[in-house]
């Protein structure tokens, strides 16, 4: 069992060249016994992005504050606090910051898409 701040949590930087002022925070993964899963928030600063990528594993994500865009396929969905998605496995898909402050989102993914 785990209780923990998402506030108290460091940052880790997505190493990618196809992102862009996007950092992650890891929340619970097997570490802390969820065997299966990673749940994680992406943290995108003003103008950053997620890389454009598909893979053959689905997540499923909250948006927990700021605003912008998810592409999924070849449609761009506005995104904002409150905002859910579920992203299928193989899909082309991107987050991307279009406010000024930070958007924030939680990613649920099974433990082989966790990088």
């Amino acid at each position: 069992m785990i209780v923990g701040n998402f506030n108290e949590l460091i940052a880790s930087p997505i190493m990618s060249s196809e992102a862009k002022n996007a950092a992650m925070k890891v929340l619970v993964s097997p570490k802390e016994g969820w065997e299966d899963h990673v749940m994680r928030v992406i943290e995108l600063e003003a103008e950053g992005y997620s890389p454009k990528h598909q893979h053959d594993w689905p997540h499923i994500n909250y948006i927990i504050e700021g605003e912008g865009t998810l592409l999924i396929g070849d449609t761009l969905h506005p995104i904002q606090a409150g905002s859910y998605a579920y992203v299928p496995a193989n899909t082309l898909h991107q987050f991307s910051n279009s406010g000024s402050s930070p958007l924030k989102f939680i990613c649920i993914v099974p433990v082989r898409g966790h990088q």
